[in-house]
């Protein structure tokens, strides 16, 4: 499989994944993986999607969470995480990997809100557990039909 084709069908999972697995090193440098909202998911948050189409990065990951969380008291230690996409029915996935960041922009942050969240965030957009993340990756490898393709997450 080409490079073309691996980034063009790792963005494609990225829209249409079910979910965003996201992994952080415990204090004990176990890996933890748990199921995220997949925020670039056109289906589930068509409101997203033109902030993801303006992105200089057409693989930068955003993710949405508490403060109070233990993903980010394993994100303050070790910032480096892995988040997967993938069809298991296909057995197609891609994995990214990079040291993660806090977002404080409140216009980003103001970008990637929906008001149902207050369910997570009672006190609106600005509760201090409103936590939104920002993965720009260095490294992913697209997985598909036995083939394994590693590439750098840049724009072309």
């Amino acid at each position: 499989m080409e490079l073309k084709e691996a980034k063009k069908l790792s963005l494609e999972l990225m829209e249409t994944s079910k979910a965003a697995y996201l992994t952080t090193v415990d204090s004990d440098g176990y890996p933890i993986t748990r199921a995220m909202f997949n925020l670039r998911n056109k289906e589930q948050f068509p409101e997203f999607s033109k902030f993801f189409a303006g992105l200089d990065n057409e693989f930068d990951i955003f993710i949405s969470t508490n403060t109070s969380s233990t993903k980010h008291k394993h994100i303050q230690k070790n910032p480096k995480i892995c988040v997967y996409y993938c069809d298991p029915e296909d057995f197609k996935g891609v994995m990214f990997g990079g040291e993660v960041e806090v977002i404080d922009d409140m216009d980003i942050k103001r970008k990637i809100w929906l008001d149902w969240w207050t369910r997570y965030y009672p006190e609106g957009l600005e509760d201090p557990d409103y936590l939104l993340l920002r993965l720009d990756p260095k490294t992913a490898e697209f997985y598909y039909r036995l083939q394994k393709v590693q590439f750098k997450p840049r724009k072309d």
